[in-house]
């Protein structure tokens, strides 16, 4: 296994990333907090005139520079551009997103005055090497290696870009895990209960929602079914409530707000913000001072109307959930707990809903809805790196796997909700005579005809010995990794022929080619942030040491240490030096090392060695 000492779990999620690490000593994963003290981090990246922010300082910016921080990138990941989902997601986004070769969509920002565009892989690249800085901060190491979550409906083209993304942050992706799944681990870790347990994971986060039915016993986790609807979360609650609230404005000033980006990230943070408060409460007000064109803005929002906006969506969530219960051949009564995870897990209707299906149990409050799946992570990466974690897990895979066959057909080869790792076989025929190749075009989905599924990538199997038509037999064979990631292969048995592909560009994921690229960009792009921090520091340093000085100066002026003409002197100095401080902020690092160096021993009398 490449890299040495702790791996970590890492839950990638579309609004907040968490990390955390397994503890030996204490027989239990922790939560690392970033360097803010918090224990999640805002899944967001701002390119500025002179840097790149991760995380809370990202958001603390994004009011004055909107159109160049990046949010919701596990919303773009593994898609196409003319995606319909990436499409109506534009329309709320401050951000420009642009088609690239081959129908990628890539985010296109202002960055030290110039345009860039970048990949969402790269973007969620950025995030996770965040979340590996944070980690060896912390362990006081170097972290390669790591266990990297992902929505379990995600379909093979998301998996793979999302661990493409793992790699350009320089980790080595031990396996990509299921959301549920790793909240299903916190669940097993945390309970100590005899026997096995049938547990419903609903997994509803800032953009995505999934719901798994497992089966649970200490150490041993099995899925028994999954699914779940990839763009439905938070982002969607809130997107209805700003509709909501930009018609009420618009129609009260005769103005229309949405060609100003600021202003619909205002009025988005407020929407955020008051769908939070009516978990707890009743009501809420959203207010904003001069939102647009210099007119304010209140309107009530109580939990009643949110709910009515966003009634079918909840009961959307319902409905997936009966589905899943029904692929896993359990019912209502079968279930021993249903576990929450995802922050928008908390809304207050959702919970009464849950609580009517399962005839008003009581819903499971033992996993932290934000840190669950991260824990759970931590844990299978512990016990996939050899420590002391005594762990199986049985996945499947989401999603129904075949080929195109005559008519447009899909013919399953994996069905959905299978056991992975798993290798399926079936075999084909020709359909012409003397046919001497055929063409394995590979989808997965669940349609009975392929136009409506989703194309992972295909080959030719070329060499066949002419034939009458049927005579021919062709073993196709589909290989799953526990990653959930797919191979293909084909093989004529008559002559031996054969071929296999691992899928590698599907849906608009990246070519070796672009991730060699990204690899080599991140590379530069590290020396710059390592330029950047290191010019920070050295400006900080003399900040410092002009504040530290005049404190001092002054304290030794008071007890008569120094005399008053001299004191007047230093400090008049130490002003003249914060003077070129504040006329020199794009100074090199070298700039301000040398202005502190000329400061202390030149500029400065030797009494100032002294204080």
């Amino acid at each position: 296994m490449e890299g040495k000492g702790k791996a970590i779990g890492i839950d990638l999620g579309t609004s907040y990333c968490c990390v955390a690490v397994w503890q030996s000593q204490h027989n239990m994963a922790e939560i690392i907090v970033n360097e803010q003290g918090n224990r999640t981090t805002p899944s967001m990246v701002a390119f500025t005139a002179s840097q790149i922010l991760i995380g809370d300082a990202a958001r603390n910016q994004i009011a004055t520079n909107p159109v160049n921080t990046i949010f919701d990138a596990k919303r773009l990941i593994g898609r196409r551009f003319s995606d319909p989902c990436v499409q109506d997601d534009m329309k709320f986004w401050p951000f420009t997103v642009v088609q690239g070769k081959d129908d990628k969509p890539l985010v296109q920002v202002t960055y030290k005055g110039e345009t860039e565009l970048y990949a969402p892989e790269k973007i969620s690249s950025m995030l996770l090497e965040k979340m590996k800085t944070i980690s060896e901060k912390y362990l006081q190491c170097e972290v390669k290696n790591a266990v990297i979550t992902v929505p379990a409906y995600f379909n093979d083209a998301q998996k793979r870009a999302t661990k493409n993304a793992g790699m350009l942050a320089g980790l080595n992706v031990m396996r990509i895990i299921n959301e549920p799944t790793a909240a299903a681990i916190t669940y097993g870790f945390h309970d100590a209960f005899s026997g096995e347990r049938n547990i419903v994971v609903f997994d509803l986060g800032g953009g995505t929602f999934d719901v798994s039915v497992l089966s649970v016993q200490k150490g041993k986790i099995a899925v028994k079914a999954v699914r779940g609807d990839m763009h439905l979360g938070g982002q969607d609650f809130d997107n209805r409530m700003l509709n909501y609230c930009v018609q009420k404005f618009n129609r009260k000033y005769n103005l229309d707000m949405r060609s100003s980006a600021r202003a619909l990230r205002r009025l988005r943070s407020e929407c955020e913000r008051a769908k939070r408060s009516l978990s707890s409460e009743v009501a809420t007000v959203i207010e904003i001072d001069y939102l647009y064109k210099g007119k304010d803005f209140s309107q009530e929002i109580t939990r009643v109307k949110f709910e009515e906006l966003n009634a079918d969506l909840f009961e959307k969530c319902i409905e997936i959930m009966r589905e899943c219960l029904t692929d896993a051949h359990l019912s209502n009564t079968e279930i021993d707990d249903i576990v929450l995870v995802g922050g928008s897990s908390r809304i207050t209707k959702l919970q009464e809903l849950l609580r009517q299906n399962f005839g008003q149990k009581e819903l499971c409050n033992k996993v932290n809805p934000d840190e669950g799946i991260a824990y759970g992570a931590a844990v299978h990466a512990a016990a996939l790196n050899n420590e002391d974690v005594s762990l199986e897990v049985t996945d499947v895979t989401p999603l129904s796997l075949g080929k195109r066959i005559n008519g447009g057909v899909m013919s399953v080869i994996v069905p959905r909700n299978t056991p992975i790792p798993t290798s399926r076989v079936r075999n084909y025929t020709t359909v012409r005579d003397n046919q001497t190749s055929i063409n394995i075009c590979v989808y997965e989905g669940e349609r009975p005809l392929v136009a409506h599924n989703n194309l992972l990538g295909e080959f030719l199997l070329n060499g066949i010995p002419p034939a009458r038509c049927r005579v021919p037999s062709i073993k196709v064979c589909f290989k799953i990794s526990e990653d959930g990631i797919l191979t293909a292969s084909a093989e004529d048995k008559g002559s031996g022929v054969s071929k296999e592909i691992t899928i590698t560009n599907a849906g608009g994921s990246l070519s070796k080619e672009e991730m060699d690229k990204m690899i080599a960009d991140a590379e530069k792009f590290r020396e710059d942030d390592e330029k950047v921090k290191k010019k920070n520091r050295a400006r900080r340093n003399l900040e410092c040491y002009i504040y530290n000085m005049k404190s001092r100066v002054m304290e030794a002026k008071t007890k008569h240490n120094i005399s008053a003409s001299d004191a007047e002197n230093i400090i008049s100095t130490l002003n003249s030096a914060q003077e070129w401080l504040d006329d020199n902020e794009d100074a090199e690092a070298s700039d301000f090392e040398n202005e502190l160096e000329e400061l202390q021993f030149d500029r400065l009398p030797p009494v100032t060695r002294k204080l």
